[in-house]
């Protein structure tokens, strides 16, 4: 059933509970309510009860019972049983790795991490302490080193790095979880009276250095971590709408909405353990924003808790004019602007059908030729994704070995697409769709997509290809943490660009990473792969992976910071977009003035002053706060400086 679809990718959790979600369907949408009549239209839905072991890694990619394991004869493993992937024996992938990169990387040949034994000591302010001792109960705070560790990071490679094998400067002093919306306004008043820093925390998945604290900061550093205020507050099934808290997690709200027949369609990679509240404080965007939207097509309302009290609306209507508009500077504020306390968003009902599919191509510019031509036709699928020769290989590399007559399967295909269809294994591509909707809705996107398809010499590749392509987001998450311990630095990074430039842009960024690791004499050669992840009319959102062996290679993560704002640089340069969705945090700030005049950079100043003249909220993302709260003419952080003077003088930041 489509419910059951729905959560396949991201696990079994609740699923027997919700065989009867049509049901719920039925008894919340009665007749008497089919032509509303005025009145309270909402209920509010029973809490999720969690049963299955939830507990993440302190110093990896998501949850502590998973990760990417070779054995001493190179087979590789992923451990648990959450994804489709676990236990199944990966052969291929350690002997491909080598191969693409040059190297030779030994199954035994571990770096391993020691936990860490010490910890920045926390810098202590005795009355906000006293405060909070009467404001949160003890289970609602922390100074414990390793909380404090996690809540000092995201999930960026070199903040991963620097938790293994270095350190960081810079945590946390404390770490509270409120509960309730009246705690979050108490704290913003404490750290307004004691001279405090909050630091909202969600998921912790930020790939920016947003939640890296500021090293220079003396104050007392307090993360406000919300994944206690995780509820959903109410659903009105007439008007298609929800109050969710900012903590609630995106795997916990698909499951709570879709047990009544609901849901929010927002599912970006990182939906397992990002938040609501950090959906809109990045400004992200879901693998289905095609049917559903992205996040800012989504909210109808935000409440946030700010310096100046607290932004809501009193009503909630589908649209509205009325002047400049507080909630629309909540998109992607990072932290800087007060803390998000929850939102009104759309729902819709789940759909009624939900089929996979996938293409082949011969080439990457067919590829994009049908996408350009699918994305003026109307009626997307929910999730359209384009992946390069190199891309469509590392999926190769992720397939369980094949046994029985699954081999001889295997090899057939492979002869009927390279020898009769003609396509060169290595230039052609892959894309992966998803279709939902009514039956008759779906068929119809089948047709047309097939039919476009057709038209650049794609191949239909069935939908256990796509299924399967799709759900691997998940899991590959985790092969990040397990190469670096092979001695392999990975990341990504994404841009929107616009139709014309989508080829240029992808052949220039890896010509320029090729170019760049050889003028270094780094070990091996780069693997540097892209896909297309979204598209719209007027462009697509393209993400890149790219990654070097770094053995004997001094500071390997200063060098790939590097290596990645050369490629951030020949994005800028080919037309494309700072960040899609990923936002800008501490690692892209300093390219604000290549993409916004002075006037703009003054006017986010101001705001921010305005907003948080005690600079509260001193995460220091956007190069948007001063260096200090005393600095009353906010004069540009030095980054900003070095990026405006770069500007003017045509070079990079």
């Amino acid at each position: 059933m489509a419910v059951e679809r729905v959560l396949g990718a991201i696990g079994k959790t609740g699923i027997a509970a919700l065989a009867q979600s049509r049901k719920w369907v039925d008894s919340l949408r009665p007749q008497d309510l089919a032509t509303p009549r005025g009145g309270n239209t909402r209920f509010t839905p029973e809490p999720l009860q969690i049963t299955a072991d939830e507990t993440e890694s302190p110093d990896m990619w998501g949850f502590a019972d998973t990760a990417f394991e070779a054995k001493p004869n190179g087979d590789v493993y992923l451990t648990g049983t959450r994804y489709e992937l676990s236990n199944q024996r990966l052969p291929s992938l350690l002997p491909w790795v080598q191969g693409v990169m040059g190297v030779t990387i030994d199954p035994l040949d571990i770096r391993s991490w020691p936990t860490p034994t010490d910890f920045p000591a926390p810098v202590t302010n005795a009355a906000l302490q006293e405060t909070l001792t009467a404001l949160l109960p003890p289970d609602q705070w922390s100074v414990d080193g390793p909380t404090r560790l996690r809540h000092g990071h995201g999930q960026t490679q070199e903040e991963m790095y620097a938790i293994k094998f270095a350190k960081l400067g810079r945590i946390p002093d404390l770490v509270v979880w409120p509960t309730e919306e009246a705690q979050v306004i108490a704290l913003v008043q404490a750290a307004q009276k004691h001279g405090a820093v909050l630091i909202p925390f969600g998921g912790g998945t930020n790939v920016t250095d947003a939640l890296r604290c500021p090293e220079n900061e003396t104050r007392t550093i307090i993360s406000v971590d919300m994944r206690r205020m995780d509820k959903i507050r109410w659903i009105d099934p007439v008007n298609r709408m929800a109050y969710i808290e900012a903590g609630a997690i995106g795997r916990h709200i698909i499951t709570s909405l879709a047990r009544y027949g609901w849901t929010m369609g927002h599912e970006p990679d990182s939906v397992e353990f990002s938040t609501m509240g950090g959906w809109i404080a990045t400004n992200a965007s879901g693998m289905k924003k095609n049917r559903y939207g992205n996040i800012e097509d989504l909210v109808l309302d935000v409440h946030v808790i700010t310096p100046q009290g607290k932004i809501e609306r009193s009503s909630v209507g589908p649209r509205e004019s009325v002047g400049i508009d507080p909630r629309q500077w909540l998109f992607g504020s990072e932290g800087t602007l007060g803390i998000i306390t929850g939102a009104v968003v759309k729902l819709f009902p789940l759909p009624e059908a939900q089929n996979y599919g996938s293409i082949l191509f011969p080439t990457f510019d067919q590829g994009v030729a049908f996408m350009y031509e699918l994305a003026h036709a109307g009626n997307w699928p929910a999730s359209v994704r384009l992946m390069d020769n190199l891309q469509f290989q590392f999926g190769q590399a992720l397939k369980p070995a094949s046994e029985g007559w699954h081999v001889q399967k295997s090899k057939i295909e492979k002869l009927f697409v390279t020898q009769i269809k003609g396509f060169d294994p290595t230039q052609m591509v892959a894309c992966t769709l998803v279709f939902e909707g009514a039956k008759e809705d779906v068929a119809a996107q089948e047709a047309k997509v097939y039919a476009i398809a057709a038209k650049h010499n794609g191949m239909k590749a069935g939908a256990e290809n796509g299924s399967r392509g799709y759900q691997l987001t998940y899991s590959i998450a985790y092969i990040r943490d397990f190469v670096m311990k092979h001695w392999v630095l990975a990341e990504s990074f994404e841009t929107s660009v616009p139709w014309s430039q989508v080829i240029p842009l992808c052949e220039g960024v890896k010509k320029r990473i090729w170019d760049e690791h050889a003028k270094r004499g780094l070990p091996g050669t780069p693997f540097i792969t892209c896909r297309v992840t979204q598209i719209y009319e007027t462009g697509v959102c393209v993400y890149f992976y790219f990654a070097f062996h770094y053995k004997g290679v001094q500071n390997p993560t200063a060098v790939y910071h590097e290596l990645e704002n050369i490629a951030r640089d020949e994005i800028l340069a080919q037309g494309g977009s700072l960040s899609h969705h990923h936002g800008v945090g501490k690692l892209r700030q300093e390219y604000l003035p290549k993409i916004m005049s002075d006037a703009g950079l003054a006017w986010r100043i101001e705001a921010k002053k305005a907003l948080d003249p005690s600079d509260i909220f001193a995460a220091r993302n956007q190069a948007a706060a001063p260096d200090s709260a005393a600095a009353s003419a906010t004069p540009a952080p030095a980054a900003t400086k070095r990026a405006r003077a770069a500007k003017k003088e045509g070079g990079a930041a």
